[in-house]
């Protein structure tokens, strides 16, 4: 369970599995010796061996079961593609002598807050709803966010099927404006659960949407189920966290939550590899990017050999096959296709005789008057360096000749040739094609921030910025620029601007997730004529691995203009689509875990 401020604090990981396969036993259901599973209990005898099935996988509390074997047992139960923890382990090194090869001590902390002396915050989250699942499309909101945050999700009748359940509680953060799910938590009763004599109760899988406007989001729900267990007469609310989770922990001791000498033991499965098995010397030093390809190729048993960390390099080898890799670049994509990509100018001539729809675009000269005329011929532009990535030196959306100089000026410094071209009005579409089709589609918008009444826009973009770090692995932050400081004029507004709260501005009109912009999913609504665009686009280039960029009025609707092709896309920005499972299938096609 993890991980970050704001976008997982703590959860169960599972990378690249979506659902869990096996049924949901009843909640109140337990086992004792010599009784069939489900018997009803004697009055006044105490629950003993109890499990709860979580969806994600089962919580087998430790300290109803009075036989080691027993409890090993449970454990081996565990279904594919789940997580079982085993927690309030009072011995785990008598244990895990037991079965040293098959469990491993969880590497978390467990903190307790006290619910005799918590005191409620009376603090709201502006925009935002904290309220109990209530609904199917509540249940969709929640696996998205797990989705989102790399979770195992939950089958789709598992929330209706125990909603009535008075052991387990689901609060969710709902977003007024958007109204979608952005935040979860899941409170356990043990007292209901297993008649715990200490009244206790635990907190498990809170999560908050990775793109989700509003910071304090994971706050408020702690807070929330504090106050509903509290409001039950409960004593206690525990939790486990990674060790290394520094800023949920720097959470948790912010609401007095205590460290507690609690632990938990878990199976020693792929889902779990990588807290027992030591990972390549150089794994830690790869970008998320690199190490989602690599978790799928080492799940599949390929092998792998970090050549460079630090630029995301990486050769995989399996059955006399061996493919180089920066990322989801690789030996498949040809000089010629990549050269294509990374030229806007050519790229464009070559989609556009592919039949796509290209905007209006010339290059910068000598020649001002012919800029000046495609400015009043557009009335707004883009500018952007003819060669470039991650949304370095491009200003969209210039409106006078000042605007264009500067912008002309810092594209410069990213490339030497510079291009302007008309400015479609829309959303930034990025369509990922992998063997020519479709595998993941997505809006990217520009990053905003919203106002508390107290803080200027620059204190405001840093604290988003190391929201989006912690959401990316340091692979997003918004840049405070000369383009930055461009749009917040535009606006009538300056770094310096105390915005009132709950204002939300736009702070860059470029929605690059490298600058700070945020990415939602839409693969299951685009329409049919932007995913033909995309896959023409890449056969024209002849690529097998591509980003294709297009603006669009609405991806649902076929209007577009194609933007650029991107020759290496993030594919762990497309989570939970199988970007990584795609690309190691055309890599190493006989290893497909479908074949």
């Amino acid at each position: 369970m993890k991980k970050t401020e704001e976008v997982v604090l703590h959860r169960p990981r599972n990378k690249g599995t979506n659902a869990v396969t096996h049924r949901l036993k009843q909640l109140s259901t337990y086992a004792t010796p010599g009784r069939p599973v489900g018997r009803p209990r004697a009055s006044g005898e105490p629950k003993k061996d109890v499990v709860l099935d979580c969806g994600w996988g089962r919580l087998i509390f430790a300290q109803t079961f009075s036989d080691d074997e027993i409890l090993l047992r449970e454990l081996r139960k565990e279904a594919p593609s789940s997580r079982d923890i085993a927690f309030y382990v009072g011995d785990p090194h008598v244990l895990l002598s037991r079965a040293p090869q098959e469990i491993f001590l969880d590497p978390s902390h467990t903190f307790r807050l006290n619910l005799t002396t918590y005191r409620a915050n009376p603090r709201r989250t502006r925009a935002i709803t904290i309220r109990r699942l209530a609904t199917d499309a509540d249940a969709e909101g929640v696996n998205r966010v797990y989705a989102a945050c790399g979770m195992v999700q939950i089958r789709s009748d598992f929330f209706s099927s125990e909603r009535d359940n008075r052991s387990l509680t689901y609060f969710v953060a709902q977003d007024d404006v958007s109204g979608e799910i952005v935040g979860t938590v899941t409170g356990i009763d043990h007292q209901r659960l297993f008649d715990d004599p200490d009244r206790g109760a635990s907190l498990w899988c809170l999560a908050v949407h990775p793109h989700a406007r509003q910071p304090g989001i994971g706050e408020r729900l702690v807070c929330k189920l504090a106050e509903h267990f509290q409001a039950r007469g409960l004593s206690y609310v525990d939790l486990s966290v990674m060790h290394d989770n520094a800023l949920a922990i720097k959470l948790y001791e912010k609401l007095n939550f205590r460290r507690m000498q609690l632990f938990a033991v878990k199976r020693k499965n792929a889902i779990n590899e990588k807290f027992f098995v030591m990972p390549h010397q150089s794994y830690q030093a790869l970008n998320p990017y690199a190490r989602l390809i690599v978790d799928e190729a080492a799940r599949r048993g390929i092998h792998v050999d970090i050549t460079d960390a630090q630029g995301g390099f990486f050769r995989l080898s399996h059955g006399g096959r061996s493919v180089h890799c920066r990322e989801s670049l690789s030996e498949l994509t040809s000089a010629v296709a990549m050269s294509i990509s990374d030229d806007k100018v050519i790229a464009r001539r070559v989609v556009s005789s592919a039949g796509l729809a290209v905007p209006d675009q010339i290059e910068v000269g000598e020649d001002r008057k012919r800029l000046e005329a495609f400015l009043q011929r557009h009335s707004k532009v883009v500018v952007k360096p003819a060669r470039g990535e991650q949304g370095r030196g491009i200003a969209v959306g210039v409106t006078t000749m000042n605007g264009v100089d500067e912008a002309i000026a810092t594209a410069r410094q990213v490339c030497d040739r510079v291009l302007l071209e008309a400015c479609f009005e829309g959303q930034d579409l990025r369509l990922v094609i992998i063997d020519y089709e479709l595998v993941a589609a997505a809006i990217r918008r520009p990053p905003f921030v919203v106002g508390d009444g107290r803080s200027d826009v620059a204190s405001l973009i840093e604290t988003q910025s190391r929201r989006r770090e912690a959401a990316t692995g340091g692979e997003s932050r918004i840049p405070i620029d000369a383009e930055t400081r461009r749009c917040l004029a535009e606006q009538g507004l300056s770094l310096e601007t105390v915005l009132g709260e709950g204002m939300e501005i736009t702070v860059r009109k470029a929605a690059n997730l490298h600058t700070g912009g945020s990415i939602h999913d839409v693969t299951d609504t685009v329409h049919p004529v932007l995913i033909d665009a995309a896959c023409r686009a890449a056969r024209a280039i002849d690529i097998p691995v591509v980003g294709i960029d297009l603006m669009v009025r609405d991806p649902s609707k076929p209007d577009y203009v194609f933007i650029e092709a991107n020759e290496r896309p993030g594919l762990a920005n497309h989570e939970p689509q199988p970007t990584a499972v795609r690309f190691v299938d055309l890599l190493f096609p006989g290893t497909r875990t479908n074949a």
